[in-house]
């Protein structure tokens, strides 16, 4: 089996590093996989990076929090090989079943461990908005995505390189990675996988990553295919409209039919918007990046290998 680099942000995760980096060195040397396990200390103010480093992983380190998604980019710089795996440091993804997503990447452009399972279903709230997101996000790409910012995945790195400008450099990275990939017609396959309950605190500001999350979603819709959020803004119109003509027909209610007309002419206007954005967008999605040779950490600062 082709040689495979492991990605790892980290963020104050001294608590699960040393074990999570214990257990995929197991898991990979039993498979017969050559590897090597690099995690990116983004910052850490605790023992993470000493952590990582004494059980056996390459640590390259930020000066300062940077954020998941830069991490994540910087460790695919700085990797030996070209096909990636990413996991999280928290322990909260099965190490055991990355051979198989592994293997899977020969098939596909990438490969995705869509999480299961009683520590994945969280609150009420959390499956309301992961619910509303994934339609939106099906919506998007215009097919079924099983688990859009799953953070156990596998891809290569000549493919992801080169939609880097287009990716983000925070928690959305994975949600940006999924939809780019679908939009510009790379194959992702999903695999379940058993989500786990993680060690140490979440450092995710569920609030600010969820609206965030919510505009990478509309910019990828409005880049890549705008017609369909300007549909989606017309939609209310037109049933205000036909609400207010039925209204008219049955009452002889003249006004509520010049209400009618209004709102079914703003959808037009509308919908003109969008026609109009679809003939000046730009043809070309890939975008240029630079050769293996000249790349380098992809925000302002060098990281430091320890």
């Amino acid at each position: 089996m082709s040689e495979v680099s492991i990605v790892i942000p980290a963020y104050n995760e001294q608590e699960a590093i040393h074990g999570v980096v214990t257990r995929l060195r197991e898991v990979l040397q039993a498979a017969g996989i050559p590897h090597e396990i690099l995690v990116v200390d983004d910052g850490s103010s605790d023992a993470t990076a000493r952590a990582a480093a004494e059980a056996g992983a390459t640590v390259v380190q930020h000066p300062q929090n940077r954020g998941y998604g830069r991490s994540l980019k910087t460790g695919i710089l700085a990797a030996r090989y070209d096909r990636i795996a990413i996991t999280d440091a928290d322990g909260t993804y099965p190490a055991d079943r990355l051979p198989e997503l592994i293997a899977l990447s020969d098939r596909f452009h990438m490969v995705v461990g869509a999480r299961t399972g009683k520590y994945y279903r969280g609150t009420l709230v959390k499956r309301l908005g992961r619910f509303f997101f994934r339609l939106l996000s099906e919506y998007a790409a215009g097919q079924r995505i099983a688990d859009i910012n799953s953070g156990m995945r596998v891809f290569h790195r000549h493919d992801v390189r080169r939609f880097f400008p287009l990716i983000c450099a925070g928690f959305s990275f994975t949600t940006t990675t999924t939809l780019v990939y679908l939009l510009n017609d790379l194959c992702v396959h999903h695999v379940p996988i058993d989500y786990q309950c993680r060690e140490g605190y979440s450092k995710v500001n569920h609030f600010r990553d969820t609206l965030r999350a919510l505009q990478i979603i509309v910019e990828a819709i409005l880049r890549y295919n705008p017609i369909k959020i300007f549909l989606l803004l017309a939609f209310p119109f037109v049933l205000l409209g036909a609400g207010f003509l039925i209204g008219a027909v049955m009452g002889r209610n003249w006004p509520a039919a010049l209400c009618a007309c209004v709102a079914w002419a703003t959808a037009g206007l509308v919908l003109g918007q969008g026609f109009l954005a679809v003939s000046v967008m730009p043809q070309r999605r890939f975008v240029n990046v630079p050769t293996e040779s000249s790349s380098r950490d992809p925000g302002d600062d060098s990281p430091h290998d320890m």
